[in-house]
């Protein structure tokens, strides 16, 4: 949520960058919320001195009652009366506008930082950097498989099954690539704990309110799937409950950066991929995923961005997997990132690179919204941190990146080096269901 002294002081910042962004709709939410503010604080004043008043009155009646001027403490009397309906008019016409400023304010997106490239969609995001060398089909040598025609080799799954119990975009892993789920996931907490930063098992549940501070419930909602009958919603990312982890608190400044890395599983409902990655274990309702997540100071945030990112790339140069960077343009922009990265892997069936993680500066969005502040405990003076987060590594689409890149003739991966101590051998050998 922005803060409204920034929208009162430099509306003008707010205005550019929503036409940065193409949004001509809250372009009028943003003329109107100047207004009602403004009519806000008018009404505020009034109340003020309707109170003054009250209180001069008060002050006129007891006065003229001592001196015996029983006229005089009426005519005060009648002015008094009428002092308590003025306020109650002038503090309902405040409520209702506070409750519109609170709905523009929650449904404004971020001010995106300068460096944030201006396009459509994804084909205009800018490339940071790759890594790696990207290998074609016939660099193979035979002909490549995708995963989904080597999970009956392997036996590592049964997706007709899964859509039959569950539905489509769901999944069982079998045998040797639940392992390798596992193994991943032990890889990637041991090397991002030991960058400092603290392991949590969140929740997989989370209240409106809280969900209603990480982000705009009104248009993510339709990712989420509700608790039917309850005040529950199942997690899309454990950045969400980290981020609420500490909803309403102050922070003891010299506690920052604090750097958490949550493992969870996540699930989404992928409304509006209709048709796209409808086969295998790409995009789909469930999976696992380890997640970073830092709250800090302003001032430290852009640096942290830097690193998360970093990190990220570095599990996949473990992985062995080749991927680019992205610096995410405004028309893949959602409300909360100030700005984003994405990491994308190179999966040679496709001949595309592919999304792997999102890393996001969500500055003091998210801290605004869950009235979080910082600062030195007992002293005057608080103020908002910024947040960040970032994919470490998504379970199925790392599997799906590691099937794709280190699959060899006979339907037979590769483990790559890092992760043999984790999975205990360097191959998934083919195997009869």
């Amino acid at each position: 949520m922005l803060d409204i002294k920034l929208i009162r002081k430099n509306p003008e910042i707010v205005k550019a960058d929503l036409q940065k962004r193409g949004e001509s709709e809250k372009l009028q939410w943003l003329e109107d919320l100047v207004q009602k503010d403004k009519e806000y604080r008018e009404l505020l004043g009034e109340v003020e001195k309707l109170r003054s008043q009250r209180n001069a009155v008060t002050k006129e009646i007891a006065e003229a009652m001592k001196a015996g001027n029983k006229e005089k403490a009426e005519e005060a009397k009648k002015i008094a009366a009428e002092i308590p309906d003025k306020i109650k008019y002038a503090e309902q016409n405040m409520e209702r506008i506070q409750e519109k400023v609170k709905f523009y304010l929650m449904r404004l997106p971020n001010i995106l930082h300068e460096s944030v490239p201006v396009g459509k969609d994804e084909s205009e995001n800018q490339v940071v950097r790759t890594w790696g060398t990207p290998k074609k089909k016939e660099d193979y040598g035979f002909e490549l498989k995708s995963h989904v025609d080597l999970l009956p080799i392997i036996d590592g799954g049964n997706l007709e099954k899964a859509a039959e119990v569950s539905g489509a975009r769901f999944y069982y892993l079998k045998n040797d690539l639940v392992l390798l789920d596992m193994a991943i996931q032990r890889m990637v907490m041991d090397m991002v704990a030991k960058k400092g930063f603290t392991p949590i098992a969140p929740p997989f549940m989370l209240k409106k309110e809280p969900y209603e501070g990480v982000t705009d419930l009104g248009t993510f909602e339709e990712a989420l799937y509700k608790i039917e009958g309850e005040d529950l919603y199942l997690i899309s990312t454990s950045e969400h409950p980290i981020a609420a982890m500490h909803m309403g608190e102050i922070i003891d400044e010299d506690r920052l950066p604090l750097k958490y890395v949550g493992l969870s599983t996540c699930f989404r409902k992928e409304a509006g991929a209709h048709g796209k990655d409808t086969k295998g274990i790409y995009r789909v309702h469930q999976f696992n995923k380890i997640e970073m997540f830092i709250y800090c100071k302003p001032e430290d945030s852009w640096k942290l961005h830097e690193e998360l990112i970093l990190n990220a790339e570095e599990v996949f140069q473990k992985l062995e997997i080749p991927y680019r960077v992205v610096n995410t343009c405004t028309g893949e922009m959602g409300m909360v990132a100030a700005k984003k990265y994405d990491l994308e892997a190179w999966m040679p069936v496709q001949d595309s690179y592919r999304e792997m993680v999102s890393c996001s500066n969500c500055t003091s969005y998210q801290t605004n919204r869950l009235g979080i502040r910082y600062g030195k405990i007992g002293v005057e003076g608080k103020e908002v941190p910024h947040t960040l987060n970032s994919t470490a590594i998504a379970t199925p689409r790392a599997i799906v990146a590691i099937m794709e890149n280190h699959q060899k003739e006979d339907g037979s991966i590769a483990i790559p080096k890092a992760l043999v101590p984790y999975f205990g051998k360097d191959r998934i050998e083919p195997r009869k269901a």
